[in-house]
């Protein structure tokens, strides 16, 4: 008797990890062929799309939370907010500085974006060490947005970006 493979088994395959990139000692998890492949990525989409169930509006992180974010907002009849590397919006904007490994970056959000009070989901690719992550939801408390869910793809549980998440519930469909 064959198991059926999960889900979580399914989109994990089509996952692959490339050594030293974008350099030494890194191990990049690399989601284009699951992008390639439309039952799996479905897969992905539906699971984290029960997580954003409930929100007003679905937020997604440039860039790769732009191609999670907005099929999930599609499937929940729900505006799709992107949250962008500064200068990229065309207009007024509401903004985040934060630090990074090596110098800074800041990131922005249409001002009228979202009401205020408004229960929002925020959706990436990736949570590594969680910087760009906790500056988003900065932002989105700045604007008076309530965080109802917060969900990931994949999480590199090593480098425990979720503690800089706190208090929102994480969530993450694979973690490495």
């Amino acid at each position: 008797m064959t198991d059926t493979p999960t889900a979580h088994d399914l989109v994990a395959q089509y996952i692959r990890a490339i050594p030293d990139f974008p350099e030494q000692g890194i191990l990049f998890r690399d989601i284009t062929p699951l992008l390639a492949e439309p039952d799996a990525f479905g897969h992905a989409l539906d699971w984290l799309t029960e997580r954003c169930d409930g929100a007003d509006a679905v937020v997604g992180i440039e860039s790769r939370g732009f191609i999670l974010g907005a099929p999930i907002a599609q499937r929940l009849n729900r505006p799709f907010v992107p949250i962008r590397k500064a200068g990229k919006l065309p207009a007024d904007t509401i903004a985040r500085s934060y630090d990074l490994e090596y110098g800074s970056a800041t990131i922005e959000m249409h001002s009228d974006a979202l009401n205020s009070g408004a229960r929002v989901a925020l959706v990436d690719d990736l949570l590594a060490t969680g910087g760009t992550a906790e500056a988003s939801l900065q932002l989105l408390l700045h604007a008076g947005a309530d965080v109802s869910a917060v969900a990931f793809l994949i999480e590199l549980a090593a480098l425990n970006g979720r503690d800089r998440l706190l208090p929102h519930d994480v969530s993450s469909m694979l973690v490495y």
